[in-house]
């Protein structure tokens, strides 16, 4: 079994450095092509890629083009995809490990949500997310989605929508499989809740999902988005 990893890239220079260090340790232990889909970086991202010995693919803006773009050109069977601020450390790669030593009957897996903030933020934040996925069984796409390739192409893709690609994503995967989740977790950066406020950032993610659950269009809660605290 061989892996690709693809992760969508803008101006992510601080951030990818650690990831791709990740990434060189789990080739150790699994076959793994790292693939960066950049959406016009102007700072040192494709050069950092570059230099770890990415592939680089230069995509249309927009998270759900860019995934699909770092798709095709990835070589493996399994594809993982990765938020560039995420670390995937020792835990979750050994949690790989076992994947690809029984695969069995697994199709696609999240790792568990876990995010790099002070400790009480940080455990009211994973118990946040831990409720939402029991009752809505809806993980975050900062938790990694690993997909086998056949089952990724078949369904056609992440939807081209401009938000909420990884929620349209698992939606159209549980038609067809069931999600397991792996015993270990990826751990993203706390970045965007430093910025505007942990309760705020939070509050603001779980009213545009409920929106969309609602029928509000990913074009109007993109602009949303833009201008409210998750903004970049």
């Amino acid at each position: 079994m061989n892996l690709s990893t693809v992760i969508p890239t803008l101006n992510e220079a601080e951030t990818l450095p650690s990831l791709l260090e990740d990434l060189g340790a789990l080739k150790a232990i699994v076959p793994t092509h790292v693939v960066v889909a950049d959406g016009g970086s102007t700072d040192a991202t494709v050069a950092c890629a570059l230099a770890a010995g990415a592939t680089v693919v230069d995509a249309p803006r927009g998270r759900a083009r860019q995934l699909n773009a770092g798709a095709r050109a990835a070589q493996g069977q399994w594809l993982l995809f990765l938020h560039a601020d995420s670390r995937l450390h020792e835990e979750a790669r050994r949690a790989l490990r076992g994947v690809f030593s029984e695969p069995g009957q697994l199709e696609a897996a999240v790792f568990r949500f876990a995010v790099d903030l002070p400790p009480t933020w940080r455990r009211l934040t994973e118990w946040g997310q831990a409720l939402r996925e029991t009752v809505l069984d809806l993980p975050y796409g900062d938790q990694g989605l690993l997909v086998r390739r056949e089952l990724f192409e078949a369904v056609g893709g992440y939807p081209d929508i401009s938000i909420m690609e990884d929620v349209a994503m698992i939606h159209v995967l549980r038609r067809h499989t069931v999600i397991r989740r792996l015993p270990a977790a990826v751990v993203t950066s706390g970045r965007r809740y430093r910025r505007a406020g942990v309760a705020r950032t939070w509050l603001s993610h779980t009213a545009l999902i409920a929106a969309y659950f609602a029928g509000v269009t990913p074009t109007r809660l993109a602009r949303w988005h833009d201008s409210g605290p998750g903004g970049s």
